[in-house]
């Protein structure tokens, strides 16, 4: 960890109250600082939060921000919604002040070790995994980061026996100063997010910090099956490799459908792949990441294989949700990009009618055809991308626009027989119509739930 950081006296403004924003608005207020909360929205629509900030002596500046507040700050702080590049940030930037992410500066208070896992697919699954494997184990751990729970709401609880374990995204790693994990795992790298990050190199640099200032007494895990992020394999931590296609010179790999873990030269036996809860190859992928960074934290073989065989899987990733009249439904919410999309459909046989759309990215639906072509039966498109997407996909599968997701569930128990999977893996961030990609998904399976309630209502009534 970087070390202590003084808050007290301090001038700080937070921009962005949604999750991260409260929690560091609170954390600075509560360690003496002169704290003000600034957000485009209205007291309104943000809610109850504004009370407990008011109560810890928080200043707010709502519904819009000020050039002036900016520009009289001794630190910013922007949640991860806000870009980098914003002129407001600039300009307070021009001047000297310093804008680091709530990662940077929970990192300077943290205790303890810290693992972070970044990439642009399977980091929720894999930091999820990472955490119950270890606790599992028996280590004292900390589950946080993007996946949910700023990272600086658990200050408080690390001490210098846990290990804490943070999902980081490219939006908080690229504001950060000196934050330093002692072990990285950096599991692929595909377009995403082009529509802050403006080029696949930008994005691609944003997530390569998180090795930016790790030493040789850390270590960096990355996938060496995929070319986009190996390419960014740093030069001062340890580097270890996982890969589902070949041996690794140090790292987690497979040979005949067993997972091995080799260091110094010596290679031991986690687990078979087929004790794997989890569908699809890509969860293979975030296995091996997995058992090579809880084996540098110091579990051993046998622990890492009992963590893996009682995990039970992330929600909103590939999340069996019911089985109804034969018709098998997923919620694959978190699946906010093509290649995301990509790896659901790869996880089923065929007769998908899967869920499509939102707010685009900057995405190419375009690598969806294949797929859809060999695996759906049916695409049905809703929200603010639809137009993009009929366009693109156009010609590889039958197409409904459905415009909501309730539409699109409804449609979907009409068409699916006995056999097919509805699938909710959108491929597009949920802005649009949704609070966050959780309130879809939670949204999806109310629906799921509501359809099943009617099919035992009919079934009894038949009886």
């Amino acid at each position: 960890m970087a070390g202590s950081f003084e808050l007290r006296g301090k001038r700080v403004l937070v921009v962005g109250l949604a999750r991260t924003g409260v929690a560091t608005s609170l954390f600075c207020a509560a360690r003496g600082a002169i704290v003000t909360a600034t957000d485009t929205r209205t007291e309104s629509a943000i809610g109850e939060a504004l009370r407990q900030l008011r109560a810890a002596g928080v200043l707010l500046e709502l519904g819009g921000h000020s050039k002036e507040i900016f520009l009289k700050q001794d630190l910013i702080v922007p949640s991860p919604g806000v870009p980098a590049d914003a002129p407001l940030l600039q300009a307070a930037r021009a001047q000297g002040t310093t804008i680091w992410s709530e990662i940077e500066l929970a990192d300077r208070f943290l205790k303890g070790r810290l693992i972070g896992i970044t990439g642009s697919n399977g980091k929720t699954t894999t930091t999820s995994l990472i955490e119950h494997i270890l606790r599992s184990a028996g280590v004292p751990t900390i589950l946080a980061g993007n996946i949910g729970t700023p990272l600086i709401s658990v200050v408080e609880q690390t001490n210098d026996r846990t290990i804490t374990v943070a999902e980081l995204s490219s939006f908080q790693l690229e504001l950060i100063e000196t934050f330093r994990p002692y072990i990285s795992v950096f599991l692929n790298l595909t377009p995403d997010h082009l529509d802050r990050h403006h080029t696949f190199e930008g994005y691609g640099t944003a997530k390569a910090r998180i090795f930016e200032k790790q030493t040789e007494s850390d270590s960096a895990v990355l996938n060496a099956d995929d070319p986009a992020s190996t390419k960014y394999a740093p030069a001062k931590p340890q580097v270890f490799w996982f890969s589902r296609k070949q041996r690794v010179a140090q790292g987690a790999f497979v040979r005949d459908s067993e997972i091995l873990f080799r260091s110094d030269g010596m290679e031991e036996f986690v687990l078979k792949i087929q004790d794997i809860p989890l569908a699809g190859a890509h969860n293979v992928e975030n296995v091996l990441a997995a058992v090579a960074a809880t084996r540098l934290a110091g579990a051993d073989a046998a622990a890492i294989a009992k963590g893996v065989r009682s995990f039970s899987g992330v929600e909103h990733r590939l999340e069996f949700v019911a089985e109804i009249g034969g018709v098998r439904y997923y919620n694959d919410s978190k699946a906010t990009n093509v290649d995301a999309t990509l790896k659901a459909l790869d996880a089923f046989p065929g007769r998908i009618l899967v869920i499509l759309g939102g707010k685009d990215k900057g995405s190419d639906y375009t690598l969806l055809q294949v797929p859809l072509r060999e695996k759906a039966i049916l695409a049905l498109l809703i929200g603010a991308a639809a137009d993009k997407i009929e366009k693109q996909i156009s010609g590889s599968v039958a197409i409904e626009r459905a415009g909501t997701i309730e539409r699109a569930v409804e449609t979907a128990s009409h068409a699916a027989r006995p056999g097919d999977v509805v699938l909710l893996a959108p491929a597009c961030a949920s802005f649009d119509q949704f609070e966050n990609y959780e309130h879809r998904g939670r949204v999806f399976k109310g629906l799921v739930y509501q359809l099943g309630r009617q099919a035992a209502s009919t079934s009894s009534g038949r009886g």
